[in-house]
């Protein structure tokens, strides 16, 4: 398919500190992909600070939620998104990022790219955002998370196991095909994945296209990155992962978690 427009939906959760330079990254990306249309729509859930108006004013359409749920936001955005767009044609991409994470400058071309080569859903890759102070919890993510990356064929796109609602596409019609995102607190991205896979669409694993995400401890999401990551800091004090940590790495999604 080639899209039509292109909706970008955001979930966000008390994100007044980092919406702002998310939102511009976004911009960034629309701009690199005109003509095509692009709406941008943050779905602030249950936000107790200044988040929707910060959106608002970052150029975004808002809608509010209170479900307390990843997976319920992003579903009302992606229905905002569609009204917003009932006029641009039947080929509509969608392309999911988190309020804590900015992506590339190419991030919607490259979707788009995958799309005209037939591809139903992106799953990308995340990178996590440096500071002085996290280096060490960097590694100790990256040792797991590369994994499965040959470094010695750099000329091969490489088929990562990661799904990432941060770094996410998928065609309208898809999308809704399958019913769409389910409303839990946490691992949405995985099953809406799974239910793609399970009804034989293509579905692309790259990462030409890597966003780069908060390296928080206290996250949004039970179970998300943010656990892993605290996860990660607990087991670097010990001699190794214990039970609980991998089952927790594993549950999270960012080991070799495959979903298609």
């Amino acid at each position: 398919m080639t899209p039509s427009a292109l909706a970008v939906v955001v979930p966000a959760h008390n994100e007044e500190h980092r919406i702002a330079a998310c939102l511009r990254s976004l911009h960034a990306a629309a701009a690199q992909a005109a003509p095509t249309p692009v709406v941008i729509v943050v779905a602030a859930d249950a936000c107790t600070d200044a988040t929707a108006t910060l959106a608002t004013r970052g150029g975004a359409h808002v809608v509010k939620t209170r479900s307390r749920s990843v997976g319920a936001a992003r579903a009302a955005g992606i229905e905002h998104a569609l009204e917003l767009l009932a006029d641009a044609g039947p080929e509509v991409w969608l392309a999911m990022t988190d309020a804590d994470t900015t992506v590339p400058a190419a991030w919607l071309t490259h979707q788009a790219t995958w799309a005209r080569r037939g591809y139903d859903a992106v799953l990308g890759t995340i990178r996590l955002a440096p500071t002085a102070a996290n280096a060490l919890l960097v590694a100790r993510h990256d040792a797991g998370y590369f994994r499965t990356r040959r470094l010695s064929d750099a000329q091969r796109e490489w088929e990562h196991p990661h799904v990432h609602g941060a770094n996410l596409g998928v065609s309208a019609a898809v999308y809704l095909r399958v019913g769409g995102f389910a409303p839990l607190p946490t691992g949405e991205d995985r099953d809406l994945a799974v239910r793609l896979s399970a009804a034989g669409h293509r579905i692309a694993r790259t990462d030409q296209h890597p966003v780069q995400t908060a390296a928080r401890l206290r996250g949004r999401a039970p179970g998300g990155l943010a656990d892993l990551l605290a996860c990660r800091t607990v087991s670097a004090r010990q001699s190794g992962p214990t039970p609980l940590d991998l089952v927790r790495l594993l549950d999270a999604g960012h080991w070799e978690t495959r979903s298609s």
